[in-house]
């Protein structure tokens, strides 16, 4: 599968918004998926992942005392081949300081969260897979519960990093689980290709989800794309509908 295209992000019949086992999935509480005392570690492809996949975890791991260490794979820099406005020199210098502003809107303690930044190239990590698993393995600790993309959510870059991140786990003896991204916008149809039985939901509050989409916006650079040279928006408006959902689901 691959993420929806701008042009079909405005139909409805998507899994997020039409598949019935959404109001079924069991619902987990935070001390369920990270127990009193442990490390949680975000693993994101690129900057502003772990803001779309887990920032109302995030948020609510912070509030709790939980030590947080996030894993930036790339700098994002190459994000937009091609790109007029947005050139990789550009994108080196302002990607980094979305992160920084997001994680701010977040609420998340800048001055103690262990952040780890990889360099690894956008678009190339399934042919750097086992570099990469070695990179992940190395800050990982047998107490960790971890956290990154599903590694069927449909694009080469969440793919690889979210079987890179599995095996790291299963090295270091980590708890591992997967979130899910694009593959909210798959087709409908395609509902019974998620694995529903893995599925547990997280509410967030009202005041949660609104700090997570509000950190969403920090990223300026993925936000309108480039329409007159066929470049879509990284963060299409359907994805930030989505945003606003009371809650986020994780594969377990």
């Amino acid at each position: 599968m691959k993420p929806v295209s701008l042009s079909e992000s405005s139909l409805p019949a998507q899994i997020w918004n039409s598949a019935l086992q959404l109001d079924n999935i069991p619902v987990i509480s935070t001390q369920s998926l990270v127990p009193p005392g442990a490390r949680a570690v975000v693993i994101a492809p690129h900057p502003g992942d772990e803001v779309v996949t887990c920032g109302g975890l995030l948020q609510l791991l912070s509030s709790m005392g939980h030590p947080l260490q996030l894993i930036s794979v790339t700098d994002g820099s190459a994000s937009q081949p091609g790109s007029q406005q947005w050139s990789e020199k550009r994108l080196s210098v302002f990607r980094s300081q979305e992160s920084v502003e997001a994680l701010r809107r977040l609420g998340l303690p800048m001055h103690s969260l262990k952040w780890i930044r990889g360099g690894f190239t956008d678009n190339t990590l399934a042919e750097h897979e086992l570099e990469l698993t070695r990179f992940i393995a190395r800050y990982l600790r047998p107490a960790d519960v971890v956290f990154s993309t599903w590694a069927a959510d449909g694009t080469r870059d969440h793919d690889a990093v979210g079987r890179a991140s599995a095996q790291a786990a299963s090295v270091a003896g980590a708890t591992f689980n997967e979130v899910p991204v694009w593959a909210w916008h798959w087709p409908a149809r395609d509902r019974e290709l998620i694995p529903w039985h893995r599925a547990r939901k997280l509410r967030l509050d009202t005041w949660t989800v609104a700090r997570k989409s509000h950190a969403t916006h920090a990223y300026a650079s993925q936000l309108d794309g480039e329409p007159a040279i066929g470049i879509a928006p990284l963060l299409p408006r359907i994805l930030l509908e989505r945003m606003r959902l009371p809650y986020e689901i994780v594969f377990v």
